[in-house]
C-alpha cells in the first residue's frame, strides 16, 4: 500500500528534523524551508498533507495556504498550521483561508501523529466519495465530471510550462440502431466492451479515459503531442474493431465501430479547458462527415483555440 506523503514546511531545519522524526516510519516526508520552496515542492509532489510553518521570511505560511487553496491541483490537500503562535486571533486566520487544523509548537509526538492521522483519513474518506461522484457507474470510467474537472486540473499544471494537451472524443456509430436491433442489455454490454477497450489503450498513468454521455467517450492526453494523440486514436479505431460486436444494422461495418475527433494545443493560462472539448467535438463532426469509422484531427494554436 502507497504510503501517504507529508510536505513540511519550515525555515528552522530542526523543525523539519523533528517532525520528520515523529512521522517518518508511517509516512513519505518531503520538506521545504521557505513558502517559495514550498509551493514549487507541493507542484511537484502533490502531497496528502502539508506541515505549514506559519512565521517564515518572505512569503508567510497565511499566504502560501491562500495560494494553495487557489491552485485547482492542490485546493483539497489538507494544510495543518505548524506555528509557536498561540494566541486565538492567528488561529482563526489561519482556519478562515482553508487551513484545517493548527499545531502549536514543540509539538507534542503523540497528538500530532493523531492529528495527521485523522485529517488523512478524513480526506481519503472525501477522496472516495468524491471518486463515486465522478465515475460511470455503467462502464466504471470516468463520467463528464470527472473530465472537466481533469480537464481543468491539467490545463493549469500544463500551462505552466507551455505543455501540449491533446483530448480526443469519440462515438460509436449508429448505436441508436444498435440498440433497437439488440435491446438495451446488449446495448450496456456493447458500451461496457467499448470502456474496457479504450481503458486498456490508456499507456501513461495520467492518461484518462471517461465516458462523456450515451455512447461517446473522451480521453485526456497530457504531454502527448498531436501524431501521437492521431496515432493513439486509430489505435483505438483497431482495438473497437478487434472487439468483433456485431452489428447488422451498420451502414459502414457488420461490427461495432467508432469515429474519433482530436484536438491538440499548448496549454496557455488564458486558454479555457473547455475549448479542447469544442475543438476536438468539431473534429468529431467531421470524421463523421467524412463517412465515419475514421479519424479527424487536428493541432490549434492558442489563438485559433480561444477563438473556437
Amino acid at each position: 500500500m502507497r504510503r501517504p506523503n507529508i510536505l513540511i514546511v519550515d525555515d528552522e531545519v530542526s523543525n523539519i528534523e523533528i517532525i520528520s522524526a515523529i512521522l517518518e516510519d508511517d509516512h513519505e516526508v518531503c520538506f521545504a524551508t521557505s513558502g517559495e520552496e514550498a509551493l514549487q515542492v507541493a507542484r511537484a509532489e502533490l502531497p496528502d498533507l502539508i506541515l505549514l510553518d506559519v512565521l517564515m521570511p518572505g512569503i508567510d505560511g497565511y499566504e502560501v495556504c491562500r495560494q494553495l487553496k487557489a491552485d485547482a491541483v492542490l485546493a483539497d490537500v489538507p494544510v495543518i498550521f505548524t506555528t509557536a503562535l498561540g494566541d486565538q486571533e492567528a488561529e482563526v486566520k489561519g482556519l478562515e483561508l482553508g487551513a484545517i487544523d493548527y499545531v502549536t509548537k514543540p509539538v507534542a509526538p503523540v497528538i500530532l501523529r493523531a492529528r495527521v492521522r485523522n485529517h488523512l483519513d478524513m480526506k481519503r474518506m472525501r477522496d472516495e466519495l468524491a471518486e463515486l461522484a465522478v465515475t460511470d457507474a455503467l462502464t466504471g470510467l470516468g463520467n463528464r465530471r470527472c473530465l472537466e474537472t481533469r480537464l481543468a486540473q491539467e490545463a493549469a499544471r500544463l500551462a505552466a510550462r507551455g505543455e501540449m494537451l491533446s483530448v480526443i472524443i469519440l462515438d460509436v456509430d449508429f448505436f441508436k440502431r444498435f440498440n433497437d436491433l439488440y435491446g438495451h442489455a446488449e446495448g450496456d454490454r456493447c458500451l461496457t466492451m467499448v470502456a474496457a477497450a479504450l481503458n486498456r489503450a490508456m499507456h501513461r498513468s495520467n492518461h484518462l479515459a471517461v465516458r462523456y454521455g450515451g455512447e461517446e467517450f473522451a480521453c485526456i492526453l497530457p504531454g502527448l503531442a498531436h501524431e501521437e494523440a492521431m496515432e493513439m486514436a486509430r489505435s483505438i479505431l483497431t482495438r473497437i474493431q478487434a472487439l468483433g460486436i456485431p452489428h447488422s444494422a451498420s451502414d459502414i461495418a457488420p461490427h461495432v465501430t467508432v469515429t474519433a475527433g482530436v484536438a491538440t494545443a499548448a496549454c496557455r493560462a488564458e486558454v479555457e479547458p473547455q475549448r479542447w472539448i469544442v475543438a476536438a467535438d468539431r473534429q468529431l463532426y467531421a470524421a463523421k462527415a467524412a463517412g465515419r469509422n475514421t479519424v479527424s484531427g487536428r493541432f490549434y494554436d492558442a489563438v485559433a483555440l480561444a477563438e473556437l
